[in-house]
């Protein structure tokens, strides 16, 4: 494998980490958000999956995002009977949000994401040497 597909490998993994960070950083944000009126759903959490790609030009595996989609786990209930959005027992709906489980995903996007950096930077660094050493 050569130093550009290593970059161009490396940028597919940033890309989908980036969307993760994306996914991830709306889930934190939405952690408290419940609904508008009495009845509706708050936020729902949610998910992305990874897929590996062949690119046959390059014959090497690429990563892309498959899919967003949303976790279909159930709500938790918060017991505030003065809250205006409490059902009949006092319950109101908060999101499926674990925000500490979504801080530590974010942590490990991040670390991912840096890593493929830098798998860029060693590469071009490579590339830079080479080009001098042809020049001298």
């Amino acid at each position: 494998m050569d130093l550009i597909n290593s970059i161009k490998i490396s940028a597919s993994g940033m890309r989908a980490q980036g969307t993760r960070l994306r996914v991830l950083a709306e889930n934190v944000a939405n952690a408290e958000s419940v609904g508008s009126k009495p009845g509706d759903d708050p936020y729902r959490r949610k998910t992305i999956t990874f897929d590996n790609v062949l690119n046959r030009d390059m014959n090497a595996d690429m990563v892309e995002v498959r899919k967003i989609g949303r976790d279909q786990s159930s709500f938790n209930l918060e017991y505030e009977p003065t809250h205006p959005l409490a059902d009949d027992q006092g319950y109101v709906k908060m999101p499926n949000v674990n925000a500490l489980i979504e801080l530590t995903d974010l942590r490990e996007a991040e670390r991912s994401y840096e890593a493929n950096m830098s798998v860029i930077e060693s590469s071009k660094s490579l590339i830079q040497r080479t080009i001098d050493l042809i020049r001298s």
